[in-house]
């Protein structure tokens, strides 16, 4: 046997599934509301920083320039080259998980780097050329479409990832989860089965952590301008970090 099929099978022994299932359900619990954080910084930090865009919550773009383009706003490029943008991005993290043949945390961890890399980018990026001086003009762009193209391979690491877990980016649905067990329990003053109560409790701390980071990056764009990207950042590192704890 070569030393390389020796090397395959020896991780393939070392390699314990239901150490691999422990690590993957405590990252599903630990993970969401930190990035949805990350996803509320990103979204205010965008629509306040590059002209009014949703960085985050991408299809909020079509109502903009629905509205725009019904009061005769001015056509805004960046806006309509964030969804195509963005689907490009959620493909581009559907090739690298495919190419790293990673399932799980360890693609977890490995999406969650192209996050970072991509956030660091956007703060450099900003930080240079300072888009937020002309929210309408081609820097502003570019940035929008790297934090997009951030935020999508955070919805890919969902999907590919942890498909437990609900959107840390659009609220509308974890909104809705949260009101109907409320509902629930509310009626007849019962108390929620297991899985209804898990699903009340990660939908709130989803809707606590987007709103956290929307408050947090509010103050952080008024002082720090184009610095503000650095929260979202740092906070996208740590989730890495997060992510490598046993």
């Amino acid at each position: 046997m070569s030393k390389l099929a020796s090397g395959s099978a020896a991780l393939e022994i070392t390699s314990d599934p239901a150490d691999d299932a422990v690590a993957l359900s405590q990252l599903e619990t630990r993970l969401p509301p930190l990035l949805s954080v990350i996803a509320g910084m990103v979204d205010l930090t965008g629509f306040f920083n590059l002209g009014h865009i949703f960085t985050a919550h991408v299809t909020g773009n079509l109502v903009v320039a629905a509205a725009d383009a019904v009061h005769g706003g001015p056509f805004n490029v960046a806006q309509a080259l964030a969804i195509p943008v963005f689907m490009l991005a959620v493909a581009a993290a559907w090739l690298i998980a495919e190419a790293s043949r990673r399932r799980g945390v360890s693609l977890a961890r490995l999406l969650l780097l192209v996050q970072f890399l991509l956030l660091v980018v956007l703060l450099i990026f900003s930080v240079i050329t300072k888009p937020s001086a002309d929210p309408d003009g081609l820097r502003a762009g570019v940035a929008v479409m790297i934090a997009v193209a951030a935020i999508a391979c955070q919805y890919a690491l969902l999907r590919l990832a942890l498909p437990k877990v609900v959107s840390t980016a659009v609220m509308t649905g974890n909104l809705t989860n949260a009101v109907l067990s409320l509902m629930d329990v509310l009626k007849n003053w019962r108390t929620l089965p297991p899985a209804d109560a898990g699903r009340l409790r990660q939908s709130l701390h989803l809707l606590v952590g987007f709103l956290f980071g929307c408050v947090v990056a509010t103050p952080a764009v008024a002082m720090l301008h184009d610095w503000a990207w650095s929260l979202p950042a740092a906070l996208s590192g740590a989730a890495i970090a997060l992510s490598a704890e046993k």
